[in-house]
Formats: C-alpha cells, sequence, structure tokens
C-alpha cells in the first residue's frame, strides 16, 4: 500500500520541532537531558535484572521524539540489536485504532454508537444471559460493557499452538456462546467484542477490515512499520522474537510465531516505538486542533479519551477504546498490550501532552509499571522545560561528567551516579522506584560530596578517586569502597 509522500514529510517534520516561548527546544533544555539520561541509565539495568531480552522505548512531548532507544536484543539467538524501529506485538493496543475505525464513521453518520450491533451485522445471534435485558451496543463493545465473554470460544491463549482462530470460525461458533452478564451491567474486557467492532468497521464501510484501517489511519499518520497483523516477511529481520515469561530455572524460552487472524482488531497489530511515537504526537496534535483532524475530530478523540464506563465499585474506568487510569491524583489514557512473547504499552497525558512508550519481546513484564515510572522521571523537567519562568543560561555549569557511570561494592546491587540538577544524584539498582530512590548530592570539594537530606540538610561526604584520565574509578561511601564498572 502506497503511503503518500507528502503526509510522511509533515509527520517527520512535526516530531522533529517542539519550541519553547524562549526558543529553545524541550530536548535541548539541560534538566530534561538529565531526566531522559536518568531513564535510560534505570531502563538498562531494569532490562537486564529482570532478563528481559529486548526492550523498546520512547518519550513524546508534543511534536517531539524526546528520546527513544533499544535495550538488549530483538533476538537473542541472532544477537539482533533492540531498537526503536523493533517491531513488535502490540496486541491489544490494537483496540485503539478498530475504537478509531468505529469513531470514524460515526462521525459521517453511517452509524451511531447507541445502536444495537445487530442492526449492522445480521449474522451476530449470541444466547444473552438475560433476554429482557439491554441491546448489546456499538458502545458497549468499545467500553467493555456489553456483558459478552472474554474470548471467542477456541483456546488461542493456549500454547504451544496459539491457534487463533479465523474470521469465518469466529462466526460460526458465536452462536453457541452465552453472554456473561445483561449489558450495561459490569466491565467484563473482551477480545470478542472489539473483534465485533472490527467486523462492524467491515460491514458498514464495506472494505476489508485491514484496507480501511491502512487507508483511514495508518497512511495518514505515516506509520509505515505498523500493520493489522504480525508481518511474517519481517520474521528474522525487524520483527522481534518473542519469548515467554521467566520460568523457575531464572531462563525464558522462545515463543512459536503466531498470528492473530481472527481476532486480529482486537489483538492482531505490530508496531514499533517510533511509530507509535507518531501515533502519541497526532493525537495530542488533534487535541490541539493543530492538525490530524482528516483522521478523526478534536471532539470525537476527547469524547474517546473521556470516562464512558465505570464499574459499580468506581475502581475501573474506561473511555470509548481507550483505558483510564489514575495515579497519584493523575488521570491517564492509554492502553495495554499483552500476547505470546510480548508485554507493551502507551501512556498518555494529554492534558501535559507527555507520552511513554514500553515495548519488551518477554512476557511477565510489569509494562504498565514501566510507563508510569518513565512519566514520573520526565514530567517534572519537562513541564519546566515547556513553560520556564527564568532564563538559566547564566548559571555556572560544573563539570560532573567525569564522576557520573555505574559502581558496585560487592555487596549486592548497582549504584549510578547521575547528573541531576545542579549536582549529582545516586540511585541503587534495580528499583523499580527510580525518581522515589534518587539521593541527591551537593558538590563541597575538589572531588567531594555529601548527601542532600530530605529536609536539604547536608548529610555525610562521600569523595571520588580519580584515575589518570581524571575520570572517577572509585566512591567512598560511609567508608565503603565502590568500584566504577562501567
Amino acid at each position: 500500500m502506497k503511503r503518500p509522500a507528502n503526509l510522511v514529510v509533515l509527520v517527520v517534520v512535526l516530531l522533529s520541532v517542539s519550541a519553547t516561548a524562549t526558543g529553545q527546544s524541550v530536548g535541548e533544555n539541560r534538566r530534561v537531558k538529565q531526566t531522559l539520561n536518568l531513564l535510560q541509565v534505570w531502563l538498562d539495568a531494569q532490562r537486564a535484572y529482570q532478563q528481559i531480552p529486548g526492550v523498546s522505548a520512547a518519550v513524546v512531548y508534543d511534536q517531539q521524539l524526546l528520546w527513544s532507544g533499544g535495550f538488549g536484543y530483538a533476538d537473542l539467538s541472532r544477537k539482533t540489536p533492540a531498537t526503536p524501529s523493533t517491531i513488535f506485538s502490540i496486541c491489544s493496543i490494537s483496540k485503539l485504532f478498530t475504537s478509531i475505525g468505529v469513531m470514524q464513521l460515526r462521525d459521517e453518520g453511517k452509524l451511531r454508537i447507541d445502536d444495537p450491533l445487530a442492526r449492522y451485522i445480521p449474522w451476530f445471534k449470541i444466547k444473552r444471559s438475560d433476554p429482557l435485558g439491554p441491546e448489546i451496543t456499538i458502545e458497549g463493545l468499545l467500553t467493555h460493557s456489553s456483558g459478552l465473554p472474554r474470548e471467542s470460544d477456541f483456546p488461542y491463549w493456549t500454547g504451544p499452538e496459539f491457534a487463533f482462530p479465523t474470521r469465518e470460525q469466529v462466526k460460526e461458533r458465536l452462536a453457541s456462546q452465552e453472554t456473561l452478564y445483561p449489558a450495561e451491567t459490569y466491565f467484563q474486557y473482551s477480545n470478542l467484542g472489539i473483534t465485533l467492532a472490527g467486523e462492524l468497521i467491515a460491514s458498514v464501510s464495506g472494505e476489508p477490515y485491514e484496507t480501511y484501517i491502512g487507508k483511514r489511519i495508518l497512511d495518514p499518520l505515516g506509520m509505515k512499520s505498523t500493520t493489522p497483523e504480525i508481518p511474517e516477511k519481517e520474521r528474522g529481520g525487524r520483527l522481534a522474537m518473542g519469548y515467554s515469561a521467566l520460568r523457575r530455572d531464572g531462563t525464558r524460552v522462545p515463543v512459536p510465531f503466531f498470528m492473530a487472524r481472527g481476532i486480529a482488531p482486537a489483538a492482531g497489530f505490530a508496531s514499533s516505538a517510533e511509530d507509535l511515537a507518531r501515533f502519541a504526537s497526532w493525537q495530542f496534535r488533534v487535541l490541539d486542533r493543530k492538525g490530524g483532524e482528516e483522521v478523526l475530530r478534536s471532539n470525537t478523540l476527547r469524547e474517546m479519551q473521556r470516562v464512558h464506563w465505570a464499574d459499580p465499585d468506581l475502581e475501573t474506568l474506561w473511555g470509548l477504546g481507550f483505558s483510564v487510569t489514575r495515579s497519584e491524583g493523575k488521570v491517564f489514557v492509554g492502553h495495554g498490550g499483552s500476547c505470546p512473547g510480548f508485554r507493551t504499552q502507551l501512556l498518555l497525558k494529554p492534558d501535559e501532552k507527555l507520552a511513554t512508550i514500553f515495548m519488551a519481546n518477554a512476557q511477565g513484564v510489569n509494562t504498565g509499571e514501566f510507563v508510569q515510572q518513565m512519566y514520573y522521571i520526565v514530567a517534572p523537567a519537562v513541564k519546566t522545560a515547556a513553560n520556564p519562568t527564568t532564563n538559566e543560561a547564566g548559571k555556572p555549569q560544573l563539570d560532573l561528567a567525569k564522576y557520573t557511570g555505574i559502581y558496585e561494592s560487592g555487596f549486592g546491587g548497582e549504584t549510578a551516579i547521575v547528573e541531576w540538577e545542579d549536582g549529582l544524584a545516586a540511585l541503587s539498582l534495580p528499583t523499580m522506584e527510580p525518581v522515589k530512590g534518587l539521593t541527591k548530592l551537593k558538590k563541597v570539594g575538589e572531588h567531594s560530596f555529601r548527601r542532600i537530606r530530605k529536609d536539604e540538610a547536608l548529610g555525610e561526604t562521600l569523595v571520588f578517586e580519580m584515575g589518570a584520565e581524571e575520570k572517577a574509578v572509585r566512591l567512598i561511601w560511609h567508608s565503603n569502597q565502590y568500584r566504577r564498572v562501567r
């Protein structure tokens, strides 16, 4: 499928330019650079300690790709490095593209989301647990409140075959299934429901699902590495090899190649960190009404990212396709994905125009916690850089790079020394709370620092021993020696 060249160029330009009121790019800000360095040090360590074969990740501010990178291997046997362009299964992040497709058709007047699904799919016949209960609507599919079972009645999450059904098999089996609850009663995450939303798109548009999504969403956004099904032609190339969760013996094993087939609208897509960054930046453009509305209207995207379903306990919240979550009093939107051999996550803070992306080619990885901690690392500095109140250009800059690195005492774990604010900071690795784990250090002598307590008072002294090239080789802290290892 040919991509319009002018649209691809537009996306590249938009991703490379984002300036503050002072004319300085947010990515050029000293504090932002410090946070991105900490993020890389932390991700590299966590990947190693959790024995994740490969990781690709990215941070987006508005139209700027602040950082993207890869750690470890996309394929352990081939020693293929993981990079921002490595392709992963994104599994349930697929649901965002399907939901956008449905809302496009709604905006064109071709359907209403409060319409019964059966109005558009004549073969949609399923036994209802309460025949007198509400009709299953399109909105019920997008909010997972339809009462439908979680899955089509096939064991496709069972290995090693992972035998996903075809579209025809899904349709044939549907008539023998039964709803779990009456519609609009409880949240029940449903791959079957979003699979049916994909069938709705095909029925209403008159085009195959994958053709519609490519033409109406992926092509206009320049998402050349994103496909509605895992690209088999990229096996042994850009497509990462999937691996299992850690086994009791501390190993991970390769997971057989799979394709989601009839479940593709809910779980079939593949993408890269770079492409998901484009997807995030497009959303920020649309929400700001600065472009991208040829794909989806600004008001429609806002509607999708608002809460449309809350479970009776008010713990589970969902938009139209988007997951809506709260953390430390802040509201985030996005989606995660978990398929055989892969875990991925996209997290957006729309009002701050900040997005974090994490992709792993292994099961059993808490990707939600990774993207949340990535946000906490970079968000304060990005906010300050995007809304500057003071000019830091006149501040004296200390030469601190000679102290930074990874140190270990042999007692256990590692200590990372990074530049932070106007001094240094120490971080014990591994940790899943990198910001809370930082210990700030203030320079007080030629190669000596003191710990800054939580109350801003100064604590004990740390001393760096320097090597022949005026680069630290050892750290003395509480009389203990930490040898620099990288």
